[in-house]
């Protein structure tokens, strides 16, 4: 239909649905030059990849705009969506974010400097520290992640709610399976 609701080639939800993309090229120069070879795996992965690759400069942005870079986001959100009150272990933490207990306490030690976090001593074992959200911190880790999903949902629109739906539904069942694979085999994804 060309009404100038449906089918009208000059709305851009319907030109980003028809449009050919980065990988779909790539197909195509790898289809002429290896016919025998299926690229399907690309026309997920890589566009995974690919998407992920065009929206991190965006949110690296928005967190730096709060003074913190990513690896920092996720170790005050790891704690603020952990519930009040607002502590776990160094080694809840790290198993949390999938990093090593080296990296994290180079992030611990920065977001302490900041005011964001503390260290404190469990009460149920004095041998063993707590990693606290301070109230700074809560509320820093709350006010980047609004501000986040708010910009992250600006590149959703030329998806409807179903299409979002259905995709997130499949995505989660893509995730899952590989989830299940490498935890039966022992592997783990290091980057959170």
């Amino acid at each position: 239909m060309t009404n100038g609701i449906e089918g009208d080639d000059h709305r851009p939800a319907d030109k980003a649905r028809s449009a050919e993309d980065h990988v779909d090229r790539l197909r195509r120069q790898w289809g002429l030059e290896l016919p025998d070879l299926d690229t399907e795996p690309m026309a997920i992965l890589g566009r995974a990849f690919r998407l992920s690759n065009l929206v991190r400069p965006s949110i690296e942005a928005t967190f730096a705009d709060f003074g913190l870079d990513r690896g920092e986001f996720d170790v005050i959100a790891t704690l603020r969506r952990s519930g009040p009150p607002y502590r776990l272990t160094p080694t809840d933490m790290y198993a949390a974010l999938m990093i090593s207990s080296g990296g994290l306490t180079h992030r611990l030690d920065r977001l302490e400097r900041a005011g964001l976090i503390r260290r404190e001593k469990s009460q149920r074992d004095g041998r063993s520290v707590l990693v606290a959200l301070t109230e700074a911190g809560a509320a820093l880790a709350e006010k980047a992640f609004r501000t986040d999903m708010a910009s992250e949902s600006a590149f959703l629109q030329a998806l409807d709610a179903n299409e979002r739906n259905a995709l997130a539904a499949l995505l989660r069942k893509l995730l899952a399976g590989i989830e299940n694979d490498q935890a039966l085999s022992g592997k783990e994804d290091e980057d959170s």
